[in-house]
């Protein structure tokens, strides 16, 4: 079984779960022993055969086609962006190892010539670049390149932790929830196992997070933070796909006014 069909299954299992038998017409009984609906109740709706969505849920090598992944996400009435999660899922293909990317000189050059803090992240979200006013908010330069990565340093880094304060716990479970969107992808590639190997290591709160399995994509948004030096600070922020490589992102946060 490779990584990606488990990704599935889980994924699949943790919508039917999470859906109660009255949304989707179902009575409801004291008789369930586990939360949700039952597989059975998963393939009626979507028209497929029980065995078969077993199969799918236990990762195996089952290939299923468009029509049945629009017909599952249907009966479990998934939302937009957990649909197409589903669909890139079902969507298998060789898929070379990851390898961190490499920022082109044009776009540097974009980065550091913005007023407002900007940094460029790749598909594991390391930070590959940024500009000083970046810098003089998270202190990308300060942090060694292993460790450069904004998801890691959101859920382990105590500094970043008390920059976003209260809004922390949302702040970081929404960027968890970006993130399963990638990884998936991604799994079981060497880069990604190590990534999540130091999130549970240093963050008591990733592993829920994580087993939860959200889906969110990316938008654009306010951020609050109070910072040792500058105070309180609030950001529009808003990211970038690049053309050069659809992997990098560019991210620009402007001030925004207290």
């Amino acid at each position: 079984m490779d990584a990606r069909r488990t990704e599935l299954g889980d994924f699949l299992r943790s919508r039917r779960q999470r859906l109660r038998p009255e949304a989707v017409g179902l009575p409801a009984t004291r008789r369930r022993r586990t939360p949700g609906l039952r597989r059975e109740e998963v393939a009626e709706l979507a028209g497929i055969g029980v065995d078969w969505y077993v199969r799918l849920e236990q990762g195996r090598d089952v290939n299923p086609s468009l029509m049945t992944i629009d017909a599952l996400a249907r009966a479990l009435k998934l939302g937009k962006s957990e649909h197409n999660h589903l669909r890139s899922l079902a969507r298998h293909g060789d898929q070379r190892a990851f390898a961190r990317e490499i920022v082109p000189e044009a776009v540097l050059r974009v980065v550091q010539s913005l007023p407002h803090p900007a940094y460029v992240s790749g598909r594991r979200w390391d930070v590959l670049a940024w500009n000083d006013a970046a810098d003089k908010i998270f202190a990308w330069g300060r942090i060694p390149e292993g460790d450069r990565n904004t998801l890691l340093c959101m859920l382990t880094n105590p500094m970043t932790r008390r920059l976003f304060g209260n809004s922390w716990a949302d702040e970081a479970r929404r960027m968890v929830a970006q993130f399963r969107k990638t990884h998936d992808l991604w799994a079981g590639d060497p880069a990604f196992i190590e990534l999540l190997g130091r999130l549970r290591d240093g963050s008591a709160e990733f592993a829920s997070w994580w087993k939860a399995h959200d889906i969110r994509d990316a938008a654009a948004g306010v951020k609050r933070m109070a910072h040792p030096k500058k105070g309180v600070l609030r950001f529009q922020h808003a990211s970038f796909q690049c053309n050069d490589d659809p992997g990098l992102k560019l991210v620009i946060y402007t001030p925004l006014s207290s």
